[in-house]
Parts: C-alpha cells; structure tokens; sequence
C-alpha cells in the first residue's frame, strides 16, 4: 500500500476495482454499424444510361429518352433512400459500362431492353411495395418500348 501523510493512495481494493470495471468499459463501448448493401436500384439506374447511350448509337432517339427518364427516376428514388453525405463522392460506378460502338444495331437495343426488362422484373419481388411500383413502371415502359421496336 502506498501512503502519504493524508492516508493511504492506492489501496488494495481500489486497484482491484478499476482492474475489474475495465472489462465492463469495453463491453460497454459499441462498434459502428456496418455499411448498408449497395441500393439494388443502383444497378438499373446504371443499364438504363448505358441503354439510353446504345439506342443513341443507334438512332432510336425515342428508346433513348425514354431509358435516360428511367435512369433520372430510379436515381431520384437511389437518392432518396440512401442520401449522400459531404463525406461521400460522386463519382461513377465501377460496373459502369463501356458507350457503345457507333453504329449499333435496334437488335443490340431490343437485347437491352428484354434484359432491362428481366432483371427489373427479377427485383420487383424483392424490394418494398412502393419501390416495386416504381420498377413496375420501368419494366412496363421497357416492354412498351420493345412492342414499339418490333
């Protein structure tokens, strides 16, 4: 024991206390949540430019407004859900996909839009209602487009 005129400083008991509560200050302590799972909607947001980009290189000006108004909608509802913070770049995605070639064939657009069509209809079942009507709305607008290319 350690002592000064006062009485004693440390005694016994007071260091196996702070040896005992240190275990509980750490127990105590939480870690940071995980980051959330990349939006699902990200991805379509994606393909509807990379569409909208094709069916410029191959003349379907009406295909390519319409897919950059999807991309436009599924973005504002990617904002929406997942706002950004200052800390947050803006910069593209990885999985952005290569413009297309000029000279790309309504085939290569008709590809695009039964895969855009696909994968919308696939995720349809796996998000919340509201955003289901929303991708109801692009797999409905891409099969319109493709009755409209045929």
């Amino acid at each position: 024991m350690i002592a000064d005129s006062r009485g004693p400083l440390l005694s016994r008991r007071r260091v196996l206390l702070a040896a005992a509560s240190a275990p509980l200050a750490v127990a105590c302590t939480t870690p940071p949540p995980p980051p959330p799972p990349p939006d699902p909607l990200a991805e379509l947001v994606v393909q509807a430019r990379a569409d909208a980009a094709l069916a410029t290189a191959a003349g379907a000006s009406e295909v390519a407004a319409a897919r950059t108004e999807h991309a436009e909608l599924l973005q504002a509802e990617v904002d929406r859900a997942r706002p950004s913070t200052p800390s947050s770049s803006a910069a593209p995605s990885s999985t952005t996909p290569a413009p297309p070639a000029d000279g790309a064939t309504p085939e290569q657009v008709i590809e695009a839009l039964t895969a855009a069509r696909q994968k919308g209809t696939d995720l349809m079942t796996s998000v919340p209602t509201y955003r289901a009507g929303l991708l109801g709305s692009v797999v409905a607008g891409c099969a319109s487009l493709l009755e409209a290319m045929s």
